[in-house]
């Protein structure tokens, strides 16, 4: 479990959430995503796959 707790994803926004539906806009900024080509470092947890998951069109994710 404690491999689990050190494992991190760095997800960057490429794409808009502008024209996308409102909750999609509410996700990225819930990651802490600010602008196009902004980089944030969040744990790996089932929570964030599934915000990935919902902006997967939006973001680009290095393990």
């Amino acid at each position: 479990m404690a491999d689990q707790a050190k494992k991190t994803l760095k997800i960057t926004l490429v794409r808009s959430p502008i024209g996308f539906n409102r909750t999609q806009a509410a996700t990225v900024q819930g990651m802490g995503l600010r602008r196009i080509r902004h980089t944030v470092v969040l744990a790996d947890t089932p929570e964030t796959r599934g915000m990935i998951h919902k902006v997967r069109h939006l973001v680009e994710v290095v393990e």
